[in-house]
This record gives C-alpha cells, sequence and structure tokens, in this order.
C-alpha cells in the first residue's frame, strides 16, 4: 500500500508539474480586424532573454496581404515585412520593456481584412526534470505522460493550421458565391428588360394597325 501511495503521489505531482509548466508560457492569440487605410499595434511587456515566437496569417480580405512590423522599447524595428500572407519569426528580447506588433493595412484602398496572430513569450520548461530533478529517471507512466503531452501540442499546432485554411477557404467560396449571385440577379434584370421590351414593341405594332384601319374606315 505505502508504494501504490508513493507511486500515486509521484504520478500526481508529475501531472501537475506538465499542468504548470503550460502556463510558463504567455500567450496571446486572437483574430485582429484591419479595416482599409489603418493600422493596428498589439503591446506586450518582455523581461531581457526572454524568447518570443510570433506567427499570423491573413484569413478574409482583399489579395491576403498586410504588412507586418516588430519594434522594441526603444522604437527600433526587430522585424518588418510588406505585404505578405503568411510569416512566422522568433526573436530574444535584449532590453526590458513593451514591445509592439503592428498590422498595417493603409496601402488597400476598400478591402477589410482579418488577420489571425499567436505571439508566444518564453520556453516550455523540460517536464521530465522538473518533476525528477535529474537525479531519478522517467517511470513509464511518466514517460508516455510527457509524449503525450508532446503530441497534443502538435495536434493542436495542426488544428489551427486546419481551421486558418478551412476559415479562408469558407471566406473564397462565400465572396465567389455572392458575386455569382449578384451575375444571376443582373442577367436576370437584364431578361426581364428584354422581354418588357419586346412585349411594349409588339403592341406598338398593333396599335399602328389598329389605327391605320380606323382612319380608312372613316
Amino acid at each position: 500500500h505505502w508504494e501504490v501511495s508513493i507511486l500515486s503521489a509521484r504520478l500526481w505531482y508529475f501531472l501537475f508539474t506538465v499542468l504548470r509548466s503550460c502556463f510558463c508560457v504567455k500567450s496571446c492569440t486572437a483574430h485582429l480586424g484591419l479595416p482599409a487605410q489603418q493600422c493596428r499595434c498589439l503591446f506586450m511587456p518582455i523581461k531581457v532573454g526572454r524568447t518570443c515566437s510570433k506567427e499570423w496569417q491573413v484569413i478574409t480580405g482583399g489579395n491576403y496581404d498586410v504588412d507586418c512590423r516588430v519594434e522594441g522599447p526603444s522604437g527600433e524595428i526587430l522585424y518588418k515585412e510588406m505585404r505578405k500572407q503568411y510569416d512566422s519569426h522568433v526573436w530574444t528580447a535584449e532590453k526590458k520593456g513593451i514591445y509592439a506588433i503592428c498590422f498595417s493595412n493603409e496601402f488597400s484602398t476598400f478591402s477589410h481584412k482579418t488577420v489571425y496572430f499567436d505571439w508566444q513569450i518564453g520556453d516550455e520548461k523540460p517536464v521530465g526534470k522538473a518533476s525528477t530533478n535529474g537525479a531519478v529517471s522517467l517511470t513509464q507512466m511518466e514517460s508516455a505522460c510527457v509524449t503525450i503531452h508532446e503530441a497534443l501540442k502538435s495536434v493542436i499546432s495542426y488544428q489551427t493550421h486546419h481551421r486558418l485554411e478551412e476559415a479562408q477557404d469558407r471566406y473564397q467560396a462565400e465572396h465567389l458565391n455572392s458575386r455569382v449571385t449578384l451575375w444571376s440577379v443582373g442577367e436576370t434584370l437584364m431578361l426581364l428588360s428584354v422581354v418588357v421590351g419586346q412585349v411594349m414593341l409588339l403592341k406598338s405594332f398593333f396599335a399602328d394597325k389598329h389605327t391605320g384601319s380606323s382612319r380608312v374606315g372613316l
């Protein structure tokens, strides 16, 4: 019983360490709307030596491209790309302060765009060393938990990219559907106008003949 209790306590501590390591990383994930001819920035305080990574993708609007830049605490440009659809970037903070990520749609005249971004700050602590302090090797259960933890992170990443591609394809399909609908409505109106015009033209022919015959009778 004591051995079972010790193994249970160790397993619960290991699972707690896995969950705690997940919260050691600051993450900001959202969808950002960018109206035409506007620029929006997001700000985050970062300590010296923290590793930062960002990933973004335009999912709706125009040619699916925006300008993106990363600014340091003193206003220096750490990253800058013009009119791109997707990109990722990793850097290490050399100063403590407020960092900014800015997305710009100023070059667009009327297209409203939506940008998905994922901004992560900090590295995830190694789960195995935190649970055993490097003194005792992992048990089979703990090794399985670490494997599952890494696999779930990969699944989350794949699902995120799949959702983004699905959202982009859905927007393109809806946009194409709206254009086809408008074209069909326009063709229908043109057909109705042609039909009405032909009917009026035929009525005018019969009206002229009737008027002429009545004049001859008089």
